[in-house]
């Protein structure tokens, strides 16, 4: 009994301290670190993390959804819920915002946490940064990923994290 006891009040302590122990930061790396997380051994893990490689540089870094029948097929089935099936949804929906830059020789702006491939699937794990809700002056780190599954080099299904986007605030009044 008096051993419950102990485990007891030592787990009240461990949850009454819980929003004091600060999280450790998620960091990931770019440039040929990062690209050396996208290659396997394996010649079908290879190929599917290289293909998973250019939809993070070249489409969702450079901007070049030009080059997306490389990468994605034409059926692409998207489970964002903020993005329609089929590549050329994909394509719409990203190039509607985003403009093309060069293609940089290694990852250079995002940076991976993680790449993990099995079977026809990759994830790629990258941080991601939001203001603190409880400190507007602070900010957090937490993870994001994708994942991808494959058919002959090619992404044909893709999960995230995302949610449904809120719409846009109402314009100030005058």
């Amino acid at each position: 009994m008096k051993t419950r006891l102990i485990l007891f009040a030592a787990l009240a302590v461990l949850f009454a301290c819980v929003p004091a122990i600060a999280q450790e930061p998620v960091i990931g790396v770019t440039g040929a670190e990062a690209d050396a997380l996208f290659t396997s051994k394996n010649p079908t893990l290879n190929t599917n993390k290289q293909a998973a490689y250019h939809i993070m540089k070249d489409l969702l870094e450079a901007n070049h959804w030009d080059l997306a029948q490389n990468w994605l097929t034409p059926a692409y089935h998207q489970h964002n819920p903020n993005v329609a099936s089929g590549r050329d949804g994909v394509v719409k929906f990203f190039s509607s915002f985003r403009k093309p830059s060069d293609i940089p020789e290694h990852l250079t702006k995002t940076k991976i946490v993680a790449v993990v491939a099995e079977g026809d699937l990759v994830i790629v794990v990258t941080p991601r940064e939001f203001k603190d809700p409880r400190d507007a002056s602070k900010t957090y780190t937490t993870s994001w990923f994708d994942m991808w599954r494959f058919i002959d080099g090619k992404a044909d299904e893709h999960w995230d994290g995302a949610i449904i986007n809120p719409p846009a605030p109402p314009p100030a009044a005058k």
